[in-house]
């Protein structure tokens, strides 16, 4: 069941909001978080119910591990350490069993001139998210930071649709004490009028601007045999615009329903591409990601404490397992490579006491993340060297209609045609591009506008008017990106 179909919004959404308070009304509160937790797993198996025992699996082993974990294990014969590692072990090995399996053996079969049957298993919805998160979960008891084990919470806490499938990825902390509290068990009309508001914003810039960059994105990934110089920066930008917009706008759906609710997920996304160096790329994008990293895997690591070396290789391990966090290929890690690269960069580049004018500090920063989705999208190596070739060393092609006033230019090997043929032929796509250079650079981003709401007239029609529009085109149905990772 998708954000941004007719059964969700108008069926699914409103059904199990009317249903959670009017229990919660009753004082059935057991009954109100069972409820929840039923009518999440709903949404969860709506795509494949063989997915259902995977999170129900996984949800209990880590509940009870966690159970145990917060225990005191003074005289137990196994350490609180050995049973962490055992949690860790093995929701790393049903993540690995499912994403990496048939990637490993693909490896294997090649280096090894074997011939291992592949498993092709499904990757099972949303994996990569709630194994995370619940490795948190137990890291966290291991330290002692969990205070609160009610399965229902827990339950929730897991399984809480607006989050579930796609992020952010949340923090036991975060969310537990907001199911157990009183006050959210009650409709909170502030709540529900900055939540719709939210997630009209999350709706239109997937529906309308997102899946308009994707036709481009994918006609020059996947569908061109070759591409020019205009066309490739055509369609690495559109794909760069278009997963912007894309997880932004389910985060935004995510943050809006959950509103609804009266619970309040963190923020995962503050502006990325107005970042002026890679380091606050990263603390602007995929922030509850970024979070994870840094807290679970970086810091363990070590951190910035065991001298200069060593802190760049940890920088390097961490956005290894980035990349490869995001799917099973070589193209993903590489991409996490290069990042990583940048960060180690941009860390000597400081302790030199190096700076650049803000305005090319944009544009380098602009231009790597613009450059390294490359990697991130390609389904193959050949179609990230296709794209990245034309951009650089492709012909120039400007528009026909040019030739009669700037034709002198064909002496310096500029030639006139269709210049966006292979690509896209909507007159219009410059435009856009145009328009979403404005949109990520001048326009205030939804945590602004929202922490600026105040419900009147203007806010409401502002509201309204997006949601028409995209609930308009919602018979074009889509997936959003992250839900492939």
């Amino acid at each position: 069941m998708l954000f941004n179909s007719y059964i969700f919004i108008f069926a699914f959404l409103p059904f199990t909001f009317f249903v959670y308070f009017y229990l919660n009304s009753l004082r059935l509160t057991v009954a109100a978080k069972s409820f929840l937790v039923f009518a999440s797993l709903f949404f969860y198996s709506w795509w494949n119910i063989t997915y259902l025992s995977i999170i129900l699996s996984s949800m209990l082993f880590n509940y009870i591990m966690g159970l145990s974990l917060s225990k005191s294990w003074e005289h137990s014969r196994v350490s609180k350490k050995m049973l962490l590692t055992l949690g860790i072990v093995a929701n790393v090995f049903l993540l690995g069993y499912f994403k990496y399996a048939d990637f490993f053996i693909a490896n294997v079969n090649h280096l090894l001139d074997t011939n291992i049957g592949m498993l092709n298993l499904a990757l099972p919805l949303a994996i990569s998210f709630f194994t995370f998160q619940q490795i948190a979960y137990l890291v966290d008891s291991y330290r002692g930071e969990t205070r609160e084990y009610d399965f229902l919470n827990y339950a929730n806490f897991v399984t809480f649709f607006p989050q579930l499938i796609a992020g952010p990825i949340v923090h036991h902390s975060e969310m537990m004490p907001q199911f157990s509290k009183t006050a959210n068990k009650v409709m909170r009309y502030p709540n529900i009028a900055v939540g719709l508001f939210i997630f009209s914003i999350g709706l239109f810039k997937k529906v309308i601007i997102a899946d308009t960059f994707a036709v481009w994105a994918t006609a020059g990934f996947d569908h061109a045999q070759t591409l020019h110089m205009v066309e490739a920066w055509v369609t690495s930008l559109s794909y760069t615009f278009q997963l912007y917009f894309d997880f932004s706008g389910y985060t935004d759906m995510a943050i809006g329903a959950a509103l609804l609710f009266n619970i309040k997920l963190p923020i995962n996304f503050n502006s990325p591409y107005k970042a002026t160096n890679i380091q606050y790329f990263w603390r602007r994008w995929h922030i509850t990601l970024s979070r994870f990293l840094r807290e679970y895997i970086y810091i363990p690591l070590g951190g910035n404490k065991k001298g200069e070396f060593r802190t760049y290789g940890n920088l390097m391990a961490t956005f290894l397992i980035g990349g490869i966090w995001h799917g099973a290929g070589w193209t993903f890690l590489f991409w996490g490579f290069l990042h990583g690269l940048a960060i180690v960069i941009h860390r000597f580049w400081g302790k030199m006491g190096f700076e650049f004018n803000k305005i090319l500090a944009w544009f380098i920063t602009f231009n790597f993340i613009n450059i390294t989705w490359v990697f991130f999208r390609a389904k193959e190596w050949d179609d990230a060297i296709k794209v990245l070739s034309a951009m650089f060393t492709g012909a120039l092609v400007l528009p026909l209609e040019w030739k009669e006033k700037m034709g002198f230019l064909s002496d310096v090997n500029i030639h006139f045609g269709y210049w966006l043929q292979s690509v896209s032929k909507d007159t219009y796509t410059m435009y856009w591009m145009m328009a979403g250079f404005f949109v990520i650079v001048v326009l205030k981003n939804s945590n602004e506008l929202a922490e600026r709401f105040k419900p009147n007239i203007l806010t409401s029609l502002y509201a309204a008017i997006l949601f028409l529009v995209a609930a308009s085109s919602l018979s074009k149905l889509s997936e959003f990106l992250y839900f492939n990772f």
